[in-house]
């Protein structure tokens, strides 16, 4: 997946096919419905969740965040934390990026084999 926003000391986010942060349908449809469990917070860097419009919005898109960010508990649904590779997370987190969040240059994710 293309990283297509950075944003400092908050999050990156990623998963649109297109790489512009405006496509990214799930594999149940257009969108699906939150899971949002009241257990699961946003309590540092490295916790995986899905990037949303509003609720029940979520498509193809997530970010990582970079800290706590509280204020996105009950929003948007955590899947997941990082289990190794955190200092790249992190680097990626202070990329150069334009006015609007976009990454200068290319960033992206790719599955071992």
């Amino acid at each position: 997946t293309k990283f297509h926003r950075i944003i400092r000391d908050f999050m990156i986010q990623g998963g649109d096919p297109t790489g512009t942060g405006r496509g990214g349908a799930s594999i149940y449809g257009k969108t699906f419905d939150d899971e949002i469990h009241e257990d699961l917070k946003h309590t540092g860097a490295g916790i995986l969740s899905m990037a949303n419009s509003g609720p029940d919005t979520n498509g193809s898109q997530f970010f990582i965040s970079l800290a706590p960010t509280q204020w996105l508990d009950g929003k948007h649904a955590i899947f997941g934390r990082i289990a190794s590779g955190m200092l790249n997370v992190r680097r990626l987190g202070c990329a150069e990026t334009d006015s609007n969040d976009r990454p200068w240059m290319k960033y992206a994710l790719y599955q071992r084999k």
